[in-house]
């Protein structure tokens, strides 16, 4: 059975796999066809016989033609739904879904006939231990995400003072309201009711996002806001609003369902799947459902075994973290760049890439100096500048700078970057003041479990991947000297990361020397940098320098087999201390690189008092690897999880274009005058 494809309980299979439509929407909508497809069902017009069937969306306008030809024709019948975690923007703004509900039995918002979600919330043992510990990661990563299922809001959007109760509106005749026979006295009589029962108290009418969107109206409107009642309008996030809250009342909305998993036990007008399992108060039982259920048996059935789910990175079916992954970047892009950005100190050739990775909202237009700050304070838009040049805006600016794991080719080859950081702080590579990343790696000391397996194995790709920043195809070093092996990585000098990182030991010679000092009898491995070894920066120390301490200078070599190879890693500031304390590596540090300072490393510089967090090496990966970076797909052409950047770089879909390669080689001529084209 594929992932993402589970069949239901109580399901028979049919003996034929052909699906008949007569609903133009399976037509027009590529995505529902190809989740079909993946499913193992071919998509056809015309009529069935007894062994087809006959799919319909829901309870659709058009469902019944479809329900008619089935009934007549004696085929079976597939109803067909958006899956609970579905998009950013909602369906009716044009977003594809991220999976299906694929139901023989009924509809999961219909309670006049039980639904194969409803059959295995009834009769299936959800006592595997596997799926439970799924479950329980997979609702904190929804809350510590904020990802609901739409995902047009903003998680740091001001909400109202807490303690207050919570009326969740829905779209005015939608289909799950009209199956549990609810009506706008329904609706009155809630808000009656929420009033009542907590006197004196706020009551926020959370609307539906439709109906913020402008396509449907719902229940409520201004006429209810009087007293102490008001509509809460603006784009929150549902996991924000449901921390304040005291008590949470709904007809049968999903928002009831993801105020289950917020801790709440919601009442319930209506007769939505999630009711009547002892999770929530209910006004309108379902007589039949009787049996009690944890938070999490409901989240595994309603999220893990029910849905069909759909990755349209790797167009194949998947498992419901692998669309929390996706949603979570897509969010994360559609969040950040919904205003839009002026773009300063971008050189030409970082423009166009620098527009696809936040190009998500109103896009990027670039200026400089007192033009970018004057068009971004005129236009609402973000102002950005590459890290390196933000000395040159008259005012504060989110500082953007390549991430860890870059491409597959050096960035001073001018080849696009499979990721880029966003710091609104400092940047990373400047222990001067404080970043992002070490808010972050602070943080990092309270990951879930679900976060640390998801670091882990992100780690676990990149060691057993042989994945660094550049993924450069270099020789393997063979035969290395017997005894304690130290690797000496070579820095471009005049990088920021050794300007404002390093105090005492500033260049690769010092940095050799000091580690002799340190290591009289280890045998010193020194690795020049790729750029420098390209002629495309400097810092280059020359034969007689190099060999005169180290043992062995490893020239165009493997920088991670010889992580392998070495006991050792002493560095200034490089990455590849990061790269080496992730592969359990002892690592010392001559600077304050981002990973120095956090109990890692051994210092030797000057790193800053503020680092007084002790995360472990899984909490600082996630960091650095996850939380920190943005990521872009080379391939769909839009914001990605880190996952599907490693696919990229493993299948050699993320190298440079044709175009740019005489820019490179021009760009390499110039090198020794870096000073003058670097600001």
């Amino acid at each position: 059975m594929p992932p993402g494809h589970n069949e239901a309980a109580g399901t028979e299979p049919p003996s034929s796999r052909r699906l008949f439509v007569y609903s133009g929407g399976f037509l027009r909508e590529r995505r529902v066809r190809r989740i079909l497809s993946l499913a193992g069902w071919e998509v056809k017009l015309g009529l069935p016989t007894t062994a087809d069937t006959v799919a319909i969306w829901g309870a659709s306008p058009t469902s019944s033609r479809g329900m008619r030809v089935a009934e007549a024709r004696g085929a079976g019948l597939l109803r067909v739904e958006d899956a609970f975690l579905r998009s950013v923007l909602p369906g009716r703004s044009g977003a594809p879904a991220q999976g299906l509900l694929l139901d023989r039995h009924g509809v999961h918002f219909d309670p006049s006939v039980p639904s194969d979600l409803e059959r295995m919330l009834a009769e299936a043992p959800l006592d595997d231990f596997a799926n439970i510990k799924r479950a329980r990661d997979v609702m904190d990563r929804l809350r510590t995400a904020h990802i609901s299922k739409y995902n047009d809001f903003d998680p740091v959007a001001a909400l109202p003072p807490a303690p207050y109760v919570v009326v969740i509106d829905q779209t005015r005749d939608d289909a799950a309201v009209l199956a549990s026979g609810a009506t706008p006295s329904t609706f009155r009589e809630m808000l009656v009711m929420a009033q009542e029962e907590n006197p004196g108290m706020r009551v926020l009418i959370k609307t539906h996002p439709e109906t913020e969107a402008g396509h449907r109206p719902g229940y409520y409107g201004p006429e209810h806001a009087v007293g102490h009642v008001s509509l809460m309008t603006e784009k929150v996030s549902p996991w924000a609003l449901m921390e304040g809250a005291v008590a949470v009342y709904t007809v049968s909305s999903g928002m009831g369902f993801e105020a289950i998993i917020a801790g709440h036990k919601p009442r319930v007008f209506g007769q939505p799947f999630y009711a009547g399992w002892g999770l929530t108060n209910d006004e309108n039982p379902v007589p039949r459902r009787t049996r009690t259920l944890t938070r999490a048996q409901l989240v595994s059935a309603a999220l893990i075994d029910y849905p069909t789910w759909y990755d349209p990175y790797r167009d194949r079916l998947c498992e419901v973290e692998d669309v929390l992954a996706n949603l979570e970047a897509q969010a994360r892009a559609h969040r950040e760049d919904a205003a839009g950005y002026v773009a300063a100190g971008m050189r030409l050739w970082k423009r166009a890439p620098v527009a696809r990775f936040f190009g998500t909202g109103r896009g990027v237009v670039f200026a400089e100096g007192d033009a970018a700050r004057a068009r971004a304070t005129k236009d609402a838009r973000a102002l950005m500048v590459w890290a390196n040049k933000a000395d040159t805006l008259p005012a504060p600016a989110l500082r953007i700078e390549d991430g860890f794991v870059r491409s597959r080719g050096l960035g001073a080859e001018l080849t696009p970057p499979l990721s880029l950081v966003r710091d609104d702080v400092g940047v990373y590579y400047d222990p001067t003041r404080p970043s992002r990343l070490e808010a972050l790696i602070a943080a990092s000391e309270r990951l879930s479990p679900g976060q640390r397996a998801r670091a882990e194995q992100v780690v676990e790709r990149l060691v057993g991947g042989g994945i660094d920043k550049y993924n450069l195809d270099r020789t393997t070093i063979a035969d290395l000297p017997p005894g304690h092996r130290i690797l000496v990585p070579g820095q471009v000098e005049d990088d920021a990361s050794i300007l404002l990182g390093t105090s005492q030991v500033c260049d690769n010679q010092a940095l050799l020397a000091a580690t002799r000092d340190a290591n009289p009898n280890a045998i010193l491995i020194y690795k020049p940098h790729p750029d420098v070894e390209s002629g495309l920066r400097t810092g280059a120390l020359g034969p007689e320098r190099e060999r005169g301490v180290a043992d062995v200078v490893a020239e165009n070599a493997n920088g991670l087999a010889l992580i392998e190879a070495v006991d050792e890693v002493w560095t200034m500031t490089s990455l590849m201390g990061f790269e080496a304390l992730i592969r359990g590596k002892n690592v010392a540090c001559f600077g304050a690189p981002f990973y120095a300072g956090w109990g890692l490393t051994r210092d030797f510089g000057s790193v800053p008092e503020r680092r007084t967090a002790r995360p472990d090496l899984t909490a600082l990966a996630h960091a650095v690897l996850i939380d920190y970076p943005r990521y872009f797909d080379p391939v769909t052409r839009r914001p990605c999880p880190i996952e599907v950047a490693l696919d990229r770089i493993e299948s050699a879909q993320a190298g440079k274009p044709p175009g740019l390669s005489l820019l490179a080689k021009l760009q390499g001529m110039m090198a020794g005058r870096s000073h003058l084209w670097r600001r």
